[in-house]
């Protein structure tokens, strides 16, 4: 702890590291930031932009490149995404994916993390792109080698069938689909990695919300996990954890 003390003093150290550090949290006046989520737990700490204004995002994400050297914020619109990138140093590397509404920035001496393994991340129509973006987004800043295979719904199976080679290849599947959700159960019939189900609010009438593709997932006569609808961040986490497991195994 003096160390850590005599660092503030010194200048080396801002008050918000040493609570991290002292902590695992550092407090700021939009929240508290969980500086030690990936240590304890494997999985980034990332901001979700919805219900927050973008002055209380952008405090976050500084708070979040100051503690660990990285910040990870998803569901942005573009207000957000501008106040984050203007709240930060110009050293640090800002890099936005409109699409999965993703904004991560790291530091120049941020060390990201890299592992042997790679994850598949699949959409069964492009309208799925945006949440499986987040989790891709999520499996590669947890080191994994990420994979996209987009539009391969069940509407032509012969779409499936010809992408079959890299998704067999992968360590892990994420498998996206709004409507009746049937693709995620196709895959874990045809590969022998495990198969995350992500379901998708795209569609319309009823079920269109995303139950219906929730409830065919959960329904599986094939065996897979699934996620909560629209939950890009948790299913590319859990990917991102298998990830991990197979990397360990590999370099032991």
């Amino acid at each position: 702890m003096r160390d850590i003390l005599d660092a503030v003093a010194a200048g080396d150290l801002s008050p918000a590291a040493a609570e991290a550090r002292l902590r695992g949290y550092a407090t700021t006046e939009a929240g508290r930031f969980d500086a030690a989520r990936e240590t304890r737990r494997g999985v980034p700490e990332a901001i979700l932009g919805e219900g927050k204004s973008p002055v209380e995002v952008a405090d976050l994400a500084a708070t979040a490149v100051e503690t660990t050297g990285r910040a990870i914020v998803t569901r942005v619109d573009d207000e957000t995404a501008t106040a984050v990138d203007d709240g930060l140093p110009s050293h640090v590397a800002v890099e936005r994916d409109e699409r999965a509404r993703t904004v991560v920035a790291h530091t120049s001496n941020f060390d990201p993390p890299s592992l042997a393994a790679t994850v598949a991340v699949v959409t069964a129509g492009t309208s799925d792109a945006p949440v499986a973006g987040e989790a891709a987004v999520i499996a590669r800043e947890m080191g994994a080698t990420v994979e996209w295979i987009e539009d391969v719904g069940v509407a032509h199976l012969g779409r499936i069938v010809d992408v079959l080679e890299p998704i067999r290849a992968a360590d892990v599947v994420v498998v996206a689909a709004g409507r009746e959700g049937a693709l995620p159960t196709v895959v874990a019939g045809l590969v022998d990695t495990p198969v995350i189900g992500l379901p998708v609010s795209t569609g319309y009438g009823f079920g269109g919300d995303g139950e219906a593709a929730l409830g065919g997932m959960l329904q599986s006569c094939t065996v897979l996990s699934v996620v909560n609808v629209d939950a890009g961040f948790v299913a590319g986490a859990q990917a991102g954890l298998v990830a991990r497991a197979v990397d360990g195994g590999r370099s032991g």
